[in-house]
């Protein structure tokens, strides 16, 4: 299949050679607490001990460096009881991207089905294009995927025919991309529940649950992975994660749990890629986490995505309240806001809003981006916009601008 490209690609391009607009599409990370001094620091407890240093600057395995996994097992899974993240299922690559790749190159062939919330993670849904699969959108709300959507979409591919294409369910279980949401937990038991089911009448089905974001959590309390929520969820549960947002994505080290039969399948995928991803990126990822300076570090990186957080929330009450059809949910962590605005302006390229956007100096995602392409029907007139990249003041200046250009389609 011919691959089309990326949209983030053409908005990170206008931001770049239009440096004056302030960008609230791009996904990028806050450049004010990347670990520098942390980084600084590992780096140079590495270069100090010479037999560490040539080990890290030599090839890795495919699979990653198994004191790397070993710690990311102990950090990220330990802390949960019943988890099943063993070790002996679990990859590293070069960002939780190449991951979602590598696995959708292992399991799926052109005309299978994959079904997501709808928004979704625009980046996947052009991963899944390319490779010629379908993708099928389900109503989602602030608590993530609403299972009885998917019940219901479930029973169509039954009654359809098309129950033996049907080989995942994808969510950003966590402050999810583009919308915020969070999975609640009942919803967590009941897609288990549902999976389970589906496994048993038409055979195997797995859950990617992608979980990039899951520690940028700045209110309430941290919910439970989905492997650790029923004994059998290690046969069909893929549990992703990143590094990108909680340290470094110049670093780019991912990670990935699997159900064991899918191991062999990825490794000869990745082999035919790269033989094992970057081995000195590991590395500097286990020295940081395991000397304490990831940990450290940390909350200063919350506490600044938190007071962004803050200013786009207070930035859109201020503009947007008082605009009829305007909406939109405090997400409890993350990057991202999901903008509703009146049902008639039009979010696309091809509307007026994005002329008026634009020529204020704004720029944001469109929402149709975000939206599968079968099932819960796109939504134009909603917009994705990220507090990542941008500093407080600039956030709220954009919202203001945003604000304009909607009073200008509107006509007041």
């Amino acid at each position: 299949m011919q691959a089309t490209g990326q949209p983030i690609g053409k908005l990170m391009a206008q931001a770049l050679r239009f440096p004056q607009l302030i960008s609230l599409a791009a996904g990028f990370v806050d450049n004010a607490t990347l670990p520098c001094e942390a980084v600084n620091r590992t780096l140079h407890a590495i270069c100090q001990d010479e037999p560490r240093l040539r080990k890290s600057l030599q090839y890795g395995s495919t699979a990653g460096l198994p004191e790397l996994i070993e710690a990311i097992q102990n950090w990220n899974y330990d802390p949960w009881p019943n988890h099943q993240a063993s070790s002996e299922r679990m990859l590293l690559a070069a960002g939780s991207n190449q991951l979602l790749h590598l696995l959708s190159e292992a399991i799926l062939d052109p005309s299978d089905i994959v079904i997501s919330a709808a928004p979704t993670y625009f980046v996947y849904l052009g991963i899944l294009r390319s490779l010629g699969a379908r993708t099928i959108g389900v109503h989602a709300d602030r608590d993530g995927m609403c299972m009885t959507a998917l019940r219901e979409q479930l029973e169509r591919l039954e009654k359809s025919g098309d129950a033996p294409r049907l080989k995942a369910i994808y969510c950003v279980t966590d402050f999810d991309n583009p919308g915020g949401s969070t999975l609640s937990l009942s919803r967590r038991h009941e897609l288990i529940e549902i999976v389970e089911s589906w496994r048993r009448r038409h055979g195997p089905l797995l859950v990617i649950s992608d979980n990039a974001y899951q520690h940028l959590r700045y209110d309430g309390q941290a919910l439970p992975p989905l492997l650790s929520l029923s004994p059998s969820a290690s046969e069909f549960v893929v549990d992703l994660g990143t590094f990108s947002k909680v340290f470094s994505p110049g670093i780019r080290v991912g990670w990935g749990v699997f159900p064991e039969h899918l191991i062999e399948p990825l490794l000869d995928v990745k082999s035919n890629i790269d033989f094992g991803s970057p081995h000195f990126s590991q590395a500097v990822v286990h020295a940081a986490l395991t000397s304490g300076e990831m940990e450290s570090h940390l909350p200063t990186i919350l506490a600044g995505y938190r007071a962004k957080r803050d200013a786009m929330l207070e930035s859109l009450k201020l503009h947007f309240a008082k605009i009829p059809g305007a909406s939109w949910d405090q997400p409890q962590g993350g990057m991202y806001f999901w903008l509703r605005l009146p049902g008639h302006i039009d979010t696309s390229e091809q509307g007026e809003l994005w002329k008026h956007a634009t020529g204020q100096g704004v720029l944001y995602v469109p929402g149709h981006y975000c939206y599968p392409s079968e099932g819960q029907p796109s939504e134009r007139n909603t917009m994705r916009l990220s507090f990542g990249v941008q500093p407080p003041e600039g956030i709220r200046h954009g919202i203001e601008r945003l604000a304009v250009a909607v009073h200008e389609v509107l006509g007041l």
